[in-house]
Order: C-alpha cells, then sequence, then structure tokens
C-alpha cells in the first residue's frame, strides 16, 4: 500500500488519534517504529520512514516502540476493499492458520499458489504471510508480559512458539530485550492463574450502545449474558472450555476477561473476540462513504462509531439465523435457549465463573455432531425446519460446509432451507464480511421506500464495499423509530390516564358534596 508522505507528515506531527493504526512511523537514527500518537518527542524528518503495517516496520528492521506500544494499536485494514484474497488470508491466520500448517497449505485453502499469495501479501501489507504471522505471535506475547502474571514459557507456548529457546531469539531481535526484562517494565499485571485480562484497542468513536443492544436482544440463555453493561459467555476452544466477559474500558478500548485452564487458546481467544466485537474498523471511512447518502445521512450522525456485531462461533450463529427466519428476535432467542438446555454440554458453576441473579452461563452451545441427529422438533419448532438444521450440522460435521469465507455462501445455499437472506446474514456476522447485504430483507426495503430487492440492491452500489454497516444502520433507525413511537403512545396513555384520573377525582368531590 502506498503512503502519501506530506499526508503522513502533518498526521504525524498532530498526534491526531484518528490516524492511530492507519500507518507507523519508523526512525532511521534509533531504529524504532512508532504509533502517530507516540508522546515521544519528534524525530527529525529527514530521520523518518513511514510503514502501513508493523510487520512491514519490523521486516526493514524497525523494532517496536516500548512507550507507545504499537502492539496494542488498532487493526489496520489497509486491505479492506482491495483484495479478498488477503483479507481472507488475514482471517485464516488470525485463527492460528500458520502454527498449523506452512505457506503453501495457506495458499491451497484459498486457490492461489504460495508465490502469489506472498506478492499479494507485500503489496498490501508491506509483509509476507510468515512476517505477518511471526509479527503477530511476537506482539500477542508482548502483550501476556504486560497484562499477565503468566510464567514466561507458558507465554511462549499461549503465543504460538514452539519452543522457549525461538521465544526468546525472537523477543530479543524484535525488541532488543528478553522477556525477562520486558516484564519488568511492565506497568501492570493484573488477573489470577486462570484469570486473564486485557485491552483492546479500537478506533473512536464505538457505539458501544448499539452493539451491546443488538447482542443483547440475542443473547441465548445459559449461554450468553449481558448484564451490567457487559457481554459474558460460555466458550470451547478444542478442547478447553471458559467464559469470557467484556465491556467498556478507559480510553478507546474495550476490557476482556477470560477465565479458562490452558493459556495456549488465549491467542486464538483474543481474536476471535476483535473480530467478534468489530475492533478493526475504521468508522470514519465508513461514516464518509454512507453520509453522503440522503437515507443514511441520518442515522451515520445518530450512531456514529456503529459496528457490524460479529459472532463468537459462526455454526452458533447460522443455527440462530436458520431459527430466526419468519419469526421474531424474542421467539429465536427463546427457542436457541431450549436447543442450548436439550442438548448443549453442561459447565459446572465453579468453571463458568459468571452468575447472575437471574441466569447463570450453565451450557456450552451444542455442536454440529450433538445436532446432527437430534429430534429437535422437541424444542418446539416446524418439522421443515428442524430437518434445515440438521442438514446444515451434518453439512459442518462431514466437512462439506467450511466457514473459510471462500466457498462458505455456496455451500450453505445448498442446503435445502437456506435461502440469500441467511447465507448474507452469516456473511455479515459469522464471516464478518464489511459488504454482505440482504438485499431481500423487509425492513431495509420499507426503510428505503418500499422499494423491491433489485432496487435496493442498484441502490446500494454506492454504499460499497460498507453495505453491511448500512444495513446495521438501518436496522437501528428502524428501532429507534419504533422506540420513539412506543414512548409517544406511552406520554399519550400517560396523558389521557392522568385526565381520567381527574375528572374521576372531581366526580367524587362532587358526589361527596351532594350526599353531605
Amino acid at each position: 500500500m502506498e503512503l502519501d508522505r506530506k499526508v503522513c507528515d502533518r498526521a504525524r506531527r498532530s498526534r491526531d488519534a484518528r490516524f492511530d493504526g492507519k500507518f507507523f512511523i519508523a526512525v532511521t537514527s534509533t531504529r524504532i517504529y512508532c504509533r502517530p500518537i507516540c508522546p515521544a518527542r519528534s524525530p527529525k524528518d529527514e530521520n523518518v520512514r513511514y510503514y502501513p503495517t508493523a510487520a512491514a516496520a519490523e521486516a526493514a528492521g524497525f523494532r517496536p516502540c516500548l512507550r507507545c506500544h504499537p502492539e496494542a494499536s488498532p487493526g489496520t485494514p489497509a486491505w479492506y476493499g482491495t483484495s479478498s484474497i488477503v483479507s481472507r488470508a488475514l482471517r485464516l491466520i488470525g485463527d492460528g492458520a500458520l502454527d498449523r500448517e506452512g505457506v503453501e497449505a495457506l495458499a491451497d485453502r484459498l486457490g492461489v499458489t504460495a508465490r502469489h499469495l506472498r506478492r499479494l501479501f507485500v503489496q498490501h501489507l508491506g509483509a509476507t504471510p510468515i512476517e505477518v504471522a511471526l509479527t503477530r505471535r511476537v506482539h500477542f506475547a508482548k502483550k501476556l508480559l504486560d497484562e499477565t502474571r503468566l510464567p514466561i514459557a507458558q507465554i511462549a507456548f499461549a503465543s504460538g512458539f514452539g519452543s522457549l529457546r525461538r521465544f526468546n531469539g525472537e523477543i530479543r531481535r524484535t525488541f532488543s530485550r528478553t522477556p525477562a526484562e520486558l516484564r519488568k517494565r511492565a506497568r501492570k499485571q493484573a488477573g489470577s492463574p486462570e484469570c486473564y485480562r486485557f485491552r483492546l484497542a479500537y478506533r473512536p468513536p464505538y457505539d458501544w450502545q448499539h452493539v451491546i443492544g443488538f447482542l443483547r436482544a440475542r443473547a441465548t440463555p445459559g449461554v450468553e449474558l449481558v448484564e451490567d453493561d457487559r457481554y459474558q459467555r460460555t466458550i470451547a476452544v478444542g478442547g478447553t472450555t471458559g467464559t469470557i466477559a467484556i465491556g467498556p474500558a478507559d480510553g478507546s478500548a474495550l476490557l476482556l476477561e477470560v477465565q479458562c485452564g490452558d493459556p495456549r487458546a488465549l491467542l486464538t481467544i483474543v481474536e476471535r473476540v476483535r473480530r467478534m466485537f468489530d475492533l478493526g474498523a475504521d468508522p470514519s471511512v465508513i461514516a464518509g462513504q454512507l453520509s453522503g447518502d440522503s437515507l443514511l445521512r441520518r442515522a451515520v450522525a445518530a450512531h456514529a462509531g456503529i459496528r457490524t456485531p460479529g459472532a463468537w462461533d459462526a455454526f452458533e450463529v447460522t443455527v440462530r439465523a436458520i431459527l430466526g427466519q419468519q419469526i421474531s428476535v424474542k421467539a429465536a432467542t427463546t427457542i436457541a435457549g431450549r436447543i442450548a438446555t436439550r442438548w448443549g454440554t453442561p459447565v459446572g458453576s465453579a468453571e463458568s465463573g459468571v452468575k447472575s441473579a437471574e441466569q447463570t452461563l450453565t451450557r456450552l452451545f451444542p455442536t454440529p455432531a450433538q445436532l446432527a441427529d437430534a429430534p429437535l422438533e422437541e424444542a418446539g419448532i416446524t418439522s421443515s425446519r428442524a430437518a434445515t438444521l440438521r442438514g446444515l450440522s451434518a453439512a459442518v460435521r462431514d466437512g462439506a460446509v467450511v466457514f473459510d469465507g471462500l466457498t462458505t455462501l455456496d455451500s450453505l445455499r445448498a442446503i435445502a432451507g437456506i435461502g440469500e437472506w441467511t447465507a448474507q446474514y452469516v456473511a455479515m456476522r459469522a464471516l464478518n464480511e464489511p459488504d454482505a447485504f440482504p438485499s431481500g430483507d423487509l425492513i431495509l426495503r420499507r426503510m428505503a421506500g418500499d422499494c423491491s430487492a433489485r432496487e435496493l440492491e442498484r441502490r446500494s452500489e454506492a454504499w460499497r464495499p460498507w453495505r453491511a454497516y448500512a444495513v446495521m444502520l438501518l436496522w437501528q433507525e428502524q428501532a429507534d423509530r419504533s422506540t420513539g413511537r412506543q414512548a409517544d403512545r406511552g406520554i399519550r396513555h400517560a396523558h389521557v390516564g392522568s385526565h381520567l384520573l381527574a375528572r374521576n377525582a372531581a366526580r367524587r368531590i362532587t358526589t361527596g358534596a351532594h350526599a353531605r
């Protein structure tokens, strides 16, 4: 990605937080790279170089700044809208693809040659896939050193390194310090041996109330819980189970609390949560694109920093999407709770660790194998929908449906009972596709003036590549209008009620006077 030096110079001098994560500043005299918001004294212009990603700066021989912590900056969306192959590869790398296999295997999954994949990565990110994956591991290790009390040996394996020697070497190469020296510099260490806390940065603004409200309405009883402005749920990663809790933190960050017994799952958990809460989005770019349409302008102003809430588990949210066909969100949530209670795996209260006066997180959502042959009609759903869910479960269990973003939608559409709306909804929430668009959605068509799906599709061309955010804005505006109408009705009812009370009181006074 080409960077305009004049623009970067102005952004660097302003230390404007809106540029955080969009590029990195490398200083040739110190061989250190920083974020645009770094509080250190500004270097001389002739000593400054700019890089689109942290991996590109490290590949050029620079090490991260220990004051502004580049590893904690919001994820850069430099590849959004430019290369679907790179975006899918980054998603797979985030899921640990290069921890288990090489670049050749990753390229095979993407349908390209390894050479072409490397060329695309260098073009869009300034670094190869291996360099991106290594930077991801090293930065996460630094985060564990700073924010947890894990022993250094456990941090090495939790961050994806196969040996302590390799871990020590990469940390020293990247930071010019040993892991022990970095830990001594850490400003805070929190948590217990099985409870880990992380600050997850985002690019402000962030419409937390929209995200938490969206998730609250869809929280599966026993599996998910929204309480005290925090989202909580049970999780399973490999053979590790536990819980997560996410809420707002001071500054432009969310606070993630993880309870699990195996720290090797932490890297995967953090990556999933970042995608689930859409922390890599650039709200200023999205708003600039969408506010140009009169249909979206008011919603963009009312919900600055809106996000597309993702999902912890792709299979789980696909089940929810099927349950939600032609019934209300509340009804689908109730049925999902029945399915979790009947077929989900119980977790003990000590393991779940999160309790409420009304609810307790007691279940893991059922796996595809648990639902593939289940008599789902017992949960109160129709036989046709139960057949669709069993077909989905069997397809995921047998590998016919893989949620990797490549052929997922085609394989989903091949299952009887799954149409275009469901496929696009899954693309939005499970695959984090910023341009997913269920054009047949009734609410979207009504909000656009009762137009047809084809007409809405044509109008949405101007919203690319951020159509998923346009969907969220229109859904939220419809909810705002509904809430406003309910409030107006409440005020009218209150006014009529007070008028009747006053009239009845006057009658009683008059009647009493006549009686006396």
